[in-house]
């Protein structure tokens, strides 16, 4: 029996605003988007590099928008983490917007429009997590 093989997947390492290819269906971002210094650029780039039907999928640390709203356990270890190693990954690159780890729905939805993308919604969510997606 003869085997065949395709290769359909491929790991690079390239910034948020300079990985390769275009056309993408689906472009995934997990626990990350917060860390950036330039969160608006790498979704400009994002929406380029998907097709016009594509998606992009934004998974971050669950937080509510307003401060008071996120303390409990998991917000307290979500700030604790975001001000020892988010907001300094952040600072310490191009841009250095710090959005943090606890940035909420409603920053995270001005970053992608601003770079952008005209729909935003939220998948799903845990208690762990938000999960967004964002199309053209």
């Amino acid at each position: 029996m003869k085997q065949t093989s395709a290769i359909r997947v491929t790991f690079e390492v390239a910034s948020a605003q300079q990985y390769p290819g275009t056309d993408y269906d689906l472009v995934a971002f997990f626990d990350c988007l917060h860390d950036m210094g330039d969160p608006t650029g790498a979704a400009a780039h994002v929406l380029h590099s998907l097709k016009p039907d594509g998606s992009w999928m934004i998974v971050e640390p669950f937080a509510h928008d307003r401060l008071e709203d996120n303390l409990n356990p998991v917000g307290r270890v979500f700030y604790s983490a975001s001000t020892m190693i988010c907001t300094g990954a952040s600072l310490s690159q191009e841009g250095g917007r710090a959005l943090g780890a606890q940035a909420g729905e409603a920053r995270l939805r001005e970053v992608v429009t601003a770079g952008g993308f005209t729909r935003f919604r939220r998948a799903t969510q845990t208690p762990f997590n938000l999960v967004f997606q964002a199309q053209a």
